[in-house]
C-alpha cells in the first residue's frame, strides 16, 4: 500500500463515502476545508449565494459518517458544464476523494446535455492538474493574474466530447480502477 507524503497509508474511502446534495448545514465544515484549501477562499456569501441559485447549479458534499470531507460545484451551460470549485480535506487526500467527485461531475454534466466540462485551476497546482488530465482535460489558455491575492495565473482547461462513447469508455475505466482500490 503507497504511503501519502506524511508518511500516512494511503487508505481508500470510497466504500463508506457517501455523496448528497449541498445544504447550508454543511457550509461550516466546507468553509474549514475551503480555508485550508485555497489561498483565496470563498466567502460563506458566495456558497450561500451559489445554493440559492437552484436552477443551473449543482452542489454535493462528500461525506465520511457526518464529516464532510470534500465538496465540488458545477454551472451548467446548454452544452458545457464548468467546475466552480472542487476541495477534498488535506487529511483525505490520495483517498479516492477527488476522484469520487469528478465521477460526479461528470455524471451530472451529461445529465444536463453538456458536451465539455471546463475549469481553472492555479498553474502551480500540478497535483490538480494530474487528476484533470486523468479525467481528458488539457489547457486551452491561460487567465493572466487570475487569483488577484497571489497574482498568479490560472490554465482554463477542457474536457470535450464527453458524450461520445470513448469518453464514457475512460470514465468506465476510472470507476473501475476507484472501485478495486476499496
Amino acid at each position: 500500500m503507497a504511503a501519502a507524503r506524511d508518511g500516512r497509508p494511503e487508505l481508500p474511502v470510497t466504500a463508506s463515502l457517501q455523496l448528497a446534495p449541498m445544504r447550508r448545514r454543511d457550509l461550516r465544515q466546507v468553509m474549514a476545508i475551503e480555508r485550508v484549501a485555497f489561498p483565496e477562499p470563498w466567502s460563506l456569501q458566495i456558497f450561500h449565494s451559489e445554493l440559492a441559485l437552484r436552477r443551473g447549479r449543482v452542489y454535493r458534499v462528500a461525506r465520511l459518517g457526518r464529516s464532510v470531507v470534500g465538496y465540488m460545484g458545477l454551472m451548467l451551460g446548454e452544452e458545457e458544464a464548468h467546475i466552480t470549485t472542487i476541495a477534498v480535506a488535506p487529511e483525505h487526500q490520495h483517498r479516492g476523494v477527488a476522484t469520487t467527485l469528478m465521477l460526479e461531475v461528470f455524471r451530472q454534466a451529461l445529465e444536463s446535455g453538456a458536451r465539455a466540462v471546463s475549469l481553472e485551476v492555479a498553474v502551480s497546482n500540478e497535483r490538480a492538474q494530474a487528476l484533470y488530465r486523468r479525467f481528458g482535460f488539457a489547457p486551452v489558455g491561460v487567465r493572466k493574474r487570475y487569483y488577484p491575492v497571489t497574482g498568479e495565473d490560472a490554465y482554463v482547461m477542457v474536457a470535450e466530447g464527453i458524450d461520445t462513447d470513448r469518453f464514457a469508455e475512460r470514465l468506465a475505466n476510472i470507476e473501475a480502477a476507484l472501485r478495486s482500490r476499496s
